[in-house]
């Protein structure tokens, strides 16, 4: 049996250690070495893995981020998309009323620059008929004074 193995009695006086070759404490500094350095090799071990997490954490909040940001731009996006409809339907409903009234306009014009050339021409033609009846009645009467002073 090891001294490892050897079963511990309580209140039993420990044995004192034996003297031990250089050999044999060599062998356990090369344990304690061998010991530490599992040790070592399992702390980072346990630290990578916990830097694995973190990195996996900070991923995770920099993807969360990144959509936040994402639906926050498309949103706003869509919303400016919005506004800008509405003000081109307002600015289309403003050019359609003002082509409107200014079609209303030029057709007041139309009709009224109508009316005052038929009225202008009316006058005209009355104009000229009464210088033409006033022509005919002078040429009459010239003829007719014509026609007595060589007819006496």
């Amino acid at each position: 049996m090891t001294p490892e193995e050897e079963p511990v009695v309580e209140g039993a006086p420990e044995e004192e250690p034996r003297a031990a070759s250089p050999l044999d404490e060599v062998m356990n500094q090369a344990e304690r070495a061998y010991a530490a350095y599992m040790d070592a090799e399992r702390q980072v071990a346990k630290a990578y893995h916990e830097n694995e997490l973190q990195v996996a954490k900070a991923y995770k909040r920099a993807e969360s981020q990144a959509n936040r940001a994402y639906e926050a731009t498309v949103g706003q996006a869509a919303r400016d998309r919005d506004e800008a409809f509405a003000r081109a339907a307002q600015a289309r409903e403003a050019a359609i009323n003002l082509a409107e009234e200014a079609y209303k306009a030029a057709c007041e014009n139309a009709s009224e620059a109508y009316e005052g050339a038929v009225a202008d021409a009316g006058r005209a033609r009355e104009e000229n008929v009464e210088r033409a009846w006033s022509v005919r009645d002078e040429t009459i009467e010239q003829a007719w004074q014509i026609y007595s002073k060589i007819a006496r």
